[in-house]
């Protein structure tokens, strides 16, 4: 885990406690702020979906902190495959992965038998999901057909007490949400 002072650390335990008690945190990514919890917890994610108003079957993206934590998804890969994904990691780019053992429950999945994966360079991501000890839920935090919030004050004002914590920190350096690129096809999903 990268060096962080006391207050940092015990704002990240906080999102981490948050988390494992089936709640859904807020907290900054690359771009935008993003929506968080256990992807395992069915609970938690369809709180998520429900503050959100996203439908399940859109599906939704997983972050990381490291390739050792996706690894499962990363074994079934071609050499070429595997390179040409984790040439752009730890970054802000989003690849659609297959799950040939089924190991991503359908609601993170929605009408697909692939998963959206980051492996973030975003320090409050990576220290987050390090403390976290896997990877979590990553969603832009906006109501659906509302523009991604871009400062902690839009999403205290989307969603208000429907979150469980509020992660601060700062945004990345990136413009616009991270590109999601299908492996297989290797078309665009969003640039």
């Amino acid at each position: 885990m990268s060096s962080i002072n006391n207050a940092d650390w015990w704002h990240i335990h906080q999102s981490v406690r948050a988390i494992r008690q089936g709640g859904v945190i807020a907290y900054p990514t690359e771009a935008v702020w993003g929506l968080g919890c256990d992807p395992y917890n069915e609970d938690a994610v369809l709180k998520l979906l429900d503050i959100k108003r996203r439908p399940m079957h859109k599906g939704l993206v997983l972050v990381a902190a490291n390739l050792s934590q996706i690894d499962f998804l990363l074994e079934d890969l071609s050499q070429d495959e595997y390179d040409k994904v984790t040439a752009n990691w730890p970054g802000p780019f989003t690849w659609i992965l297959p799950d040939k053992k089924n190991r991503i429950p359908a609601w993170i999945k929605g009408d697909y038998s692939a998963v959206a994966v980051r492996v973030s360079a975003h320090s409050s991501v990576r220290n987050l999901t390090e403390a976290y000890g896997s990877f979590i839920v990553s969603t832009s935090a906006n109501p659906a057909a509302h523009e991604p919030a871009r400062d902690s004050l839009r999403v205290k004002t989307y969603f208000g007490e429907k979150i469980d914590y509020l992660l601060h920190g700062e945004l990345g350096d990136s413009a616009q949400p991270t590109q999601i690129r299908d492996l297989k096809s290797d078309r665009l999903v969003r640039a």
